[in-house]
């Protein structure tokens, strides 16, 4: 667009002038300006589709074979805002997980200080975790679901707002349209089985719609198991770098090994709207924490 504005800006220069002479003197330099306006827009649109970037656009050049890691194409400003509420931590940086499902892990998303706040606030109000009654819409408990969990408000402090602005800019999703923080416990032994986080129900889709993503923040580390876990996911999960230091069971479709800081974004829907069945996820039993 910017190459198409200045060629409409430069216009009136061909028709100015007087005389015959004014015209021939002045073609080769509208020729010469013209010429440069399409090379400007060339430039623009190539650096706006990414086929071409700034010196300092990529790091970690000289790491083995691969291709380097280009820096995340997100709002950092945005994200950089709450340095000082987080804490210093590992530079974030966002990592492709799959397509079927949509899956990415935002490495460094949280802070210690900010794991620590969560767990703090929860830990004195947890309970049995409980799954949705499809048929009622209400909770019920279930063996499928061992842990223990509490949901925190909206808003409850200032640093739970950070954080729902952060994931609402991570996932262009506005706040007023995502749940209260939920904050789960999994000791050793417990788990999730696989199952989807959209509802099934009428009665919760008729009052809030229904769930299109979600996003798992982990707030500690676990030393063996404890994976989330897309066992329909299309995707050969051998080829994964980490896939030796997975439990036997997450090595099943695509999994994702809790660390400090780090956050699970995946879309339960397809971007037509239809219900994506590759979402279905479960927690692995977790067999030991990393104390």
């Amino acid at each position: 667009m910017a190459g198409r504005a200045a060629s409409r800006g430069g216009r009136p220069l061909l028709g100015g002038g007087g005389g015959g002479a004014g015209k021939r003197g002045g073609r080769p330099s509208t020729a010469i300006v013209a010429a440069l306006l399409l090379a400007c827009a060339a430039l623009l649109l190539l650096l706006a589709l990414g086929a071409l970037s700034l010196p300092g656009t990529f790091e970690g050049a000289g790491r083995g074979a691969g291709l380097a890691r280009p820096r995340p194409r997100f709002r950092r400003s945005t994200f950089e805002s709450g340095l000082k509420t987080r804490g210093e931590k590992g530079e974030p940086w966002t990592e492709v997980l799959s397509w079927e499902p949509r899956a990415f892990v935002y490495h460094n998303f949280l802070s210690k200080e900010e794991c620590e706040h969560l767990i703090a606030l929860a830990t004195p109000h947890m309970r049995k975790s409980t799954v949705v009654d499809s048929a009622t819409g209400g909770s019920k408990d279930s063996r499928v679901r061992t842990s223990s969990g509490m949901f925190l408000r909206r808003g409850q402090d200032k640093i739970i707002r950070t954080i729902e602005k952060r994931i609402a800019d991570y996932t262009f999703v506005p706040v007023e349209h995502g749940e209260g923080l939920q904050v789960l416990h999994y000791e050793v032994g417990q788990k999730y089985e696989p199952h989807f986080d959209y509802f099934h129900d009428d009665f919760n889709t008729k009052n809030g719609g229904q769930r299109i993503a979600t996003v798992l923040m982990y707030l500690s580390d676990v030393e063996e198991g404890g994976e989330t876990v897309f066992p329909s996911a299309v995707v050969n999960s051998s080829s994964s770098p980490f896939y030796n230091e997975l439990s036997e069971c997450a090595k099943k479709g695509i999994s994702v090994k809790p660390k400090m800081g780090d956050a699970l974004l995946f879309w339960s829907m397809k971007p037509d709207g239809s219900l994506d069945p590759t979402s279905l996820h479960g927690e692995i039993l977790i067999s030991r924490y990393d104390l």
